[in-house]
């Protein structure tokens, strides 16, 4: 299967919903997308699909990727370069202990935050029932 077929399959967004998916948006609500068109000057990982008219889209896999890069640079607080390296993840660099903490620290955020929401939704089912008696 080409490519081009497999990425119609999946779901792209725009620069604009990706902005707001990764909530990388100013005090209006406005997206920053100049942000991660700066982003993506800066890492070679951050590469969106573009299509003619030289537009950016974004999968479900690449979105995945600017969130880990946004929870370095502005939760953690890395530099572009620590957070490059974090990317890397230079096995035969001392620091490859830290960077598999910094991935594991990350995982564990979206796993809690995961399971908050079913958490939520499971709570919401049990009122919907309570209420229907």
């Amino acid at each position: 299967m080409s490519n081009l077929l497999k990425m119609s399959k999946q779901k792209l967004i725009n620069i604009s919903a990706l902005a707001k998916e990764i909530h990388l948006i100013d005090k209006k609500g406005n997206p920053l997308t100049h942000v991660i068109r700066f982003w993506e000057s800066k890492f070679t990982h951050l590469k969106p699909i573009k299509f003619s008219g030289n537009r950016r889209y974004y999968s479900k896999k690449i979105i995945n990727r600017y969130k880990f890069v946004k929870y370095l640079l502005k939760e953690k607080g890395m530099t572009i370069d620590g957070a490059k390296k974090i990317l890397k993840k230079n096995l035969n660099s001392l620091d490859d202990n830290h960077s598999t903490i910094i991935k594991n620290e990350y995982i564990k955020k979206i796993l809690k935050q995961k399971a908050n929401l079913l958490l939520k939704k499971i709570q919401s089912i049990k009122d919907g029932k309570k209420n229907s008696y």
